[in-house]
């Protein structure tokens, strides 16, 4: 039996999975991120601690069977988070998220102080990324910044508690921007640009290994074996790869939670940053991948939800499914840039826009724009990838509840789309996974047994019938950002 441990955003999750590849037990603890200020995203790390006692709790009380017979601990987490620690490993201020957007002067100061960063990091500056954050840290709290001794990841601030080791994995940590991709190691220049050094860091794992063991109070209080393996883990869009089975070149999802993803593996370190691509080691040796991100994906439809005054996110989507082809030809257009956006075009003041409106719109025209406008949004980020998809592409996310849309999205790809059995539980699921190859030889056989596809439940194929309509709408799309940037 493997625990997968998942910190997202708005959850926490928990999954057991047996070496058959059954999924035998789940538990889920909700989390609260507070916006202090505009652009403000942060979380305490204690609500973290709170909601792993939480799950562990429920499946001890269970599932005391299968946490008996527990064999290793994967982790998989949020990205970017900046965890501040001081002496005593003490929380110096509340965590700075991935989606805070507070630190752009400092983008800026690190790409000028540090003129090889892509090259190095295989990334452009974001204020998505830790390292500017802690430039943030520097300029605005420095009394806090003068007491860092040690920067840990969320997920990694986790196996802290669970271990007494500071461990981070690759994958995660080549979200930090101090990561020299290619090499799979620390960068000594772009830490020394924000005054750190390795002492400041974790130690580095490959997500497929051993990292830490349990501490024997844990085992004793969840009724776990002692002695349990902590694997490396993964960030979270590298771990769902890994619970889709996406570990070889060429092979991808997309994802469509609060923000959109495509996601693809690869041989080699391939960066992109001038398309604001990003290039991440991927959880398994001498692995990496690419990965568009869009800020605003099923995020996009909660809003429109909200501001046209549905009850749900369904009811929209299927409202937007009432319109003929030709009612579809002509519906507004719609750039999805609620938050700004990242891929393609690293705009953090892009603004949303329903263009093109007149009296004959209604309700049902600007629904389906949304939908429409999310879908070119992550066609815009994989035109961008150079690793391209060899075959179907993986879905993953809430927004696959949506048939129609998942259909819509596979036209506007011109790729197939396969929704996947558990498609809910990919990360926490390639978390266990992880956890379980820890206790294996690494192998390319062990990587094959271990991280097998889940079942297909449906395939979309694009519909020839769309390929024109939507084609000239993509262009115009496209076009109508390009005309509009200036302004926003």
């Amino acid at each position: 039996m493997f625990l997968g441990l998942d910190l997202g955003t708005s959850e926490l999750k928990a999954l057991l999975l047996d070496t058959q590849h059954r999924v035998v037990g789940t538990a889920h603890a909700p989390l609260t991120v507070a916006h202090p200020h505009p652009l403000w995203s942060e979380q305490t790390p204690a609500q973290w601690w709170e909601a792993l006692c939480s799950v562990m709790d429920t499946l001890y009380r269970e599932q005391p069977n299968a946490l008996a017979a527990l064999k290793a601990i994967g982790l998989s987490g949020q990205m970017h988070g900046a965890v501040l620690l001081g002496e005593r490993h003490e929380v110096l201020r509340p965590a700075i998220l991935w989606n805070d957007g507070r630190s752009h002067a400092e983008c800026q100061d690190l790409t000028t102080a540090v003129p090889s960063l892509s090259a190095i990091t295989g990334n452009l500056a974001m204020p998505g990324f830790t390292a500017p954050k802690l430039l943030w840290v520097k300029a605005h709290e420095p009394a806090v910044f003068a007491q860092i001794r040690k920067v840990l990841l969320p997920k990694d601030w986790l196996r802290l508690q669970l271990s007494g080791d500071m461990v981070s994995d690759l994958s995660d940590a080549a979200g930090t921007l101090w990561l020299d991709v290619g090499k799979r190691d620390w960068s000594d220049t772009v830490l020394a640009a924000c005054q750190l050094s390795r002492d400041h860091m974790p130690s580095l794992v490959e997500g497929s290994a051993p990292s830490a063991t349990l501490l024997p109070a844990l085992s004793r209080r969840w009724g776990l074996p002692p002695g349990l393996v902590i694997a490396g883990g993964a960030g979270d869009n590298a771990a769902s790869a890994i619970g889709m089975g996406i570990h070889s070149h060429g092979q991808g999802f997309v994802s469509l939670g609060t923000s959109g993803v495509v996601f693809v593996a690869g041989a080699s370190f391939t960066p992109n940053p001038a398309q604001a691509v990003h290039a991440f080691c991927h959880a398994l040796p001498n692995r990496w991948h690419q990965m568009s991100v869009m800020l605003s994906a099923a995020s996009a439809l909660t809003w429109a939800k909200q501001t046209l005054g549905f009850d749900s996110e369904a009811d929209l989507l299927v409202l937007a499914a009432s319109l003929t082809p030709s009612q579809r030809a002509q519906a507004p257009l719609f750039l999805p840039y609620l938050s700004g956006e990242r891929s393609p075009h690293n705009h953090a003041t892009a603004k949303a826009t329903w263009f093109g409106i007149n009296s004959h719109h209604s309700t049902a025209d600007l629904a389906y724009a949304v939908a429409e406008g999310v879908g070119f949004g992550l066609r815009d980020g994989l035109d961008t990838l150079a690793l391209c998809p060899t075959d179907a592409l993986s879905v993953v996310g809430g927004g696959t509840r949506s048939v129609w849309w998942l259909q819509l999205l596979a036209s506007i790809f011109q790729r197939n789309l396969q929704l996947l059995s558990g498609a809910q539980t990919g990360a926490a699921l390639g978390a266990a996974r992880l956890g379980w190859l820890a206790t294996l030889p690494q192998t390319d056989e062990s990587i094959a047994h271990v991280c097998i596809p889940p079942k297909v439940e449906m395939t979309f194929t694009p519909a020839s019938v769309d390929h024109s309509i939507l084609n000239e709408r993509y262009q115009r799309f496209r076009a109508l950002y390009q005309a509009t940037k200036h302004l926003m």
